[in-house]
């Protein structure tokens, strides 16, 4: 059960310098130096395309068809962050807008993970302020019922606690906790040079099948080279 109609404040964050730095790494990295785990499905989409942010999670729990607690959320939002909301039951209205936008910018927001509808999306595109979101909608909300700010939540199959940090780009949005957010980028860092020297040898020519070792387990499985003209 969500906690209901409570803002929670001056939560801990994880460190700065960490949380910027995963950005460049990519989701995809991050993602499989985590352990394959935080990452949210992929029905949620960017808006936008060729970015890639980081930053830590101010989270918001969201009622179906009230924004209400955006604007309570934007209050909370600290340079560096990146919003993160919910809704307590599945509504696709466009909860986010320009003008929200230019309130999250103003307080340092580096972007928007919504498991909602959002609107405006040409004039956010224009702004330059990111936004990856489950729906895309014109239809407006109300403000009438409180729900939350800086809980923990579920977006998109994915546990987000206040302070951890999110990786978003194209490929998609990854969670990570941030008791484990400068290990993670530690073991991404050590990831992304294995794949460089991989990519080298790619270039060269080298087979992956040779790369990999694949070739023995290949025939183990019962995979046969033939020749066209030797068909049957």
């Amino acid at each position: 059960m969500y906690e209901l109609g409570v803002v929670y404040r001056n939560i801990v964050r994880a460190d700065r310098a960490v949380a910027q730095q995963l950005a460049g790494l990519g989701s995809a990295t991050v993602h499989e130096a985590l352990g394959r785990v935080g990452l949210m499905k992929p029905y949620m989409r960017p808006i936008q395309q060729d970015v890639q942010v980081s930053g830590t999670a101010v989270t918001v729990l969201l009622q179906p068809g009230d924004n209400w607690m955006m604007h309570v959320a934007a209050e909370q939002v600290q340079p560096g962050d990146i919003v993160v909301a919910t809704v307590t039951a599945e509504c696709s209205d466009g909860y986010f807008g320009d003008l929200l936008a230019t309130s999250f910018q103003a307080r340092g927001a580096r972007g928007l993970i919504i498991e909602a509808g959002v609107r405006d999306t040409q004039v956010l595109r224009q702004m330059q302020f990111p936004v990856w979101s489950r729906y895309v909608s014109s239809k407006g909300t109300i403000k009438a019922t409180p729900g939350s700010v800086n809980i923990p939540i579920v977006c998109a199959g994915a546990y987000v606690t206040p302070g951890d940090v999110v990786v978003a780009d194209d490929d998609g949005i990854v969670v990570v906790p941030r008791a484990r957010a400068a290990q993670t980028l530690e073991a991404a860092r050590q990831r992304e040079a294995r794949e460089g020297a991989k990519r080298d040898q790619l270039a060269s020519g080298v087979l992956g099948l040779d790369m990999y070792g694949m070739r023995e387990p290949l025939a183990a499985a019962g995979l046969q080279y033939l020749d066209w003209q030797d068909r049957g």
